[in-house]
């Protein structure tokens, strides 16, 4: 029987069994598509969590680099740096081609291909670190180590963790930047060596030049320290420098920056180095006195910052004068045969030039010279050397002022009453005429004279100790004292009539201050330093206004300028005129302490007032017959002479006070009547209408004078001072 064909099964066929080899390449196959799986998600998590810690950093702090606060003086010159880090930013227009060639020859030759991140560079790295062990290339793109360098949150280790997220954040910077502001944050931003940052500081100090003319050679050069800056400066370490341009000469060779020509030419063109000061101007008294202005007038955070511009009103040529005139004069006191200190040029000998000392051993001096129309300070001079010691003796040392205080008691007198020709008697003070005084307090004039009966004018010209005394004794010691306050001094710890005569201390910015009241009729303006604050947007941030103050009324004022103009003509200070050659009007007086231990001088004309200070830090005499007149006096001298060259002089006088003439009586300041002729104690003067007398004199119609007593005190008919003149004329 045939079967049919079509309903005939099929033959059964046993499944193929898997070889053993088989079964391991599919699990492989498995395994390894799990793991890229694994990794690929595993990196995309990676890559989304730190691309998302990348968006916590601030890309508006690429372009915000703290440069150095610059001080300026009044015309614009620059004084000196300080704060901030030593970098002057500049757009990358002004720096030289071949400088952003050269970095990127060395630094990252396919920044223009990449976005950020080299993989090419990341994969020679890998290779490189696996093959020798350890980290020995890091693959960092210019971009990465931007935000190395702008981020110090980033942390200085060298990990993965940092690594990964330091490339996260320059993609980031890729999209928000072009690569042209890449390269400006850049070359603005990093270290270049010895203190400085950005390409113009290193530019400047190196090879004394803007950023825009560096050659080719100097490019490659500064371009091949910036890996290690320190350990190839080229003010360390010349011959590295040198072989570091030329590895980036050949880079720039190989990829094709530069031809062979260029390449040769830069090789062996010579490198000069500028050596310029690293920092301008870090050290000076001026400087430091802005810094603690700084700190009064800002936030901490603000001057730390940096990038301000601070305009003083130092005038720099002055300051240049003040300074030579100090060394010019002192050095030749060193020269004295008197002279028995150690002179500066012997201790500068020893000097290690890096320890400060507190107080140096060799003759010192301060001096401060200011702006009659503001207060501001044009020089100060706080010593002779600040490297040696950064002691300011102008603002901070306090020392007797010695005779410097007389005008201010002579100005309470002619305030109280006193006036120009009214006779003081220059004799030896009795027992208990002085009230507060010791008993036996008897003051001596420098000279060991006594003069007799001499004019007010007279005392304080001839600086007559026993004169003042007295005069400060009829106006009151809390009139003296008052004044001397609104002058800006500080005030005594002790009342002492000694005062009269120097026994306060003071400091030659306070004295000029004080000093200046004479020739800007009676009113004392504030001295300041900083005239202006700019931040870095040009905005001005902060001005200071001129304060001012009367102390004494114009008619005081035209007195006293008066009698201080005759102190430089006739009296303690008329060398100015006769040696030193000063003929510009003006006014001063002069002061020395006891044993010469200090000299002073102040003086005026219509813009100026100075101050001069001489002595050693431990007070002790500094030369027999140390006089002001003879050790202060010639620096003021110096220094006024070179203003007036300057310009600062009197063209043209200020209108003095309308003046009225009048007969006055010797002895009592008033009035004088036929009385006071016939007694020869009348004289005419002419004196402004507020501090002419309102009454007629009395005491020579045998009445007691009704003025020239102590404040609060009564008229005495048979003692003190006036006694004695009314039995002398007797």
């Amino acid at each position: 029987m045939n079967k049919n064909p079509t309903t005939s099964k099929k033959p059964f066929k046993r499944p193929k069994v898997m070889s053993r080899w088989e079964r391991w390449k599919r699990l492989a196959l498995f395994l390894i598509m799990g793991s890229t799986l694994l990794v690929t998600l595993a990196a995309a998590i990676v890559i989304a969590v730190y691309s998302h810690w990348a968006k916590d950093f601030d890309l508006t702090k690429l372009g915000q680099m703290p440069e150095r606060t610059v001080v300026y003086d009044f015309k614009g010159e620059v004084l000196g740096r300080m704060h901030g880090e030593n970098r002057i930013v500049v757009p990358l227009s002004e720096v030289s081609p071949w400088f952003v060639k050269a970095l990127l020859a060395r630094e990252d030759s396919r920044f223009y291909s990449h976005s950020g991140i080299d993989y090419v560079g990341v994969a020679r790295a890998a290779v490189r670190n696996v093959k020798d062990g350890r980290i020995v290339q890091g693959a960092s793109t210019l971009t990465m180590q931007l935000a190395r360098n702008s981020y110090p949150e980033l942390g200085d280790d060298r990990n993965i963790h940092r690594k990964i997220l330091e490339m996260m954040l320059a993609r980031r910077i890729e999209k928000h930047s072009t690569k042209e502001q890449i390269i400006e944050h850049y070359v603005n931003r990093i270290f270049f060596g010895t203190g400085l940052y950005g390409i113009q500081r290193a530019s400047q100090v190196y090879f004394g030049k803007h950023a825009s003319q560096l050659s080719l050679s100097e490019s490659a050069l500064i371009a091949g320290i910036v890996r290690s800056p320190v350990r190839f400066s080229p003010f360390r370490n010349y011959d590295g420098a040198i072989k570091e341009r030329n590895d980036v000469l050949q880079r720039m060779l190989a990829t094709k920056m530069i031809t062979p020509e260029e390449e040769l030419e830069a090789r062996y063109a010579d490198v000069i180095l500028h050596a310029q000061p690293v920092f301008q101007g870090q050290g000076g008294y001026a400087l430091d006195m802005v810094r603690q202005d700084l700190d009064l007038i800002l936030e901490k955070h603000d001057v730390e910052d940096g990038g301000l511009q601070v305009f003083t009103t130092i005038h720099k040529e002055l300051q240049v004068a003040a300074e030579a005139a100090v060394e010019k004069r002192l050095a030749a006191v060193e020269k004295l045969k008197a002279y028995k200190h150690p002179t500066k040029a012997e201790f500068d000998s020893t000097w290690d030039h890096t320890s400060e000392v507190s107080t140096t051993p060799y003759l010192q001096v301060a001096v401060t010279l200011l702006d009659n129309s503001t207060g501001g300070i044009l020089a100060i001079v706080g010593g002779r050397d600040y490297r040696h010691s950064k002691y300011n003796r102008a603002i901070q040392g306090e020392r007797q002022i010695g005779s410097t205080v007389k005008p201010f008691v002579y100005a309470a007198g002619v305030a109280a009453g006193f006036l120009p020709g009214t006779l003081i008697d220059d004799a030896p003070i009795q027992p208990g005429e002085i009230l507060g005084g010791d008993p036996g307090w008897s003051p001596q004039n420098s000279d060991g004279k006594f003069l007799g009966l001499k004019t007010l004018t007279d005392g304080l010209v001839l600086s007559r100790n026993t004169m003042t005394t007295r005069l400060g004794n009829y106006t009151g010691l809390d009139r003296v004292l008052n004044l001397l306050a609104d002058s800006g001094f500080n005030m005594p710890k002790v009342r002492t009539p000694q005062i009269y005569i120097g026994n306060i201390g003071g400091n030659v910015r306070q004295l000029a201050s004080a000093m200046s009241v004479f020739p800007n009729q009676g009113v004392r303006r504030r001295t300041f330093l900083i005239d202006r604050i700019v931040d870095k947007t040009g905005t001005i941030i902060y001005q200071t206004p001129v304060l001012e103050a009367e102390v004494v009324n114009p008619g005081v004022a035209h007195v006293m300028r008066q009698i201080l103009g005759q102190v430089m003509e006739r009296g303690t200070a008329a060398a100015v005129r006769s040696e030193h050659g000063f003929k510009e009007p003006g006014g001063g007086k002069t002061g020395t302490t006891n044993d010469y231990k200090d000299a002073w001088f102040a003086g005026y004309t219509d813009r100026l007032t100075c101050g001069v200070w001489v002595g050693l830090d431990k007070p002790q005499t500094i030369i027999d017959e140390g006089y002001g007149g003879r050790l202060s006096l010639p620096i003021w001298a110096d220094l006024m002479k070179e203003a007036v060259k300057i310009g600062y002089k009197t063209d043209v006088a200020k209108a003095g006070l309308p003046l009225t003439r009048v007969s006055l009586c010797r002895l009592s300041s008033q009035l004088a009547t036929d009385g006071c002729h016939h007694a020869g104690m009348a004289y005419d003067d002419a004196l402004p209408y507020e501090l002419v007398p309102q009454d007629f004199c009395l005491e020579h119609r045998g009445v007691a004078p009704r003025v020239a007593q102590p404040q609060g005190q009564p008229a005495g008919e048979g003692s003190g001072f006036w006694g004695r003149v009314k039995r002398w004329f007797q």
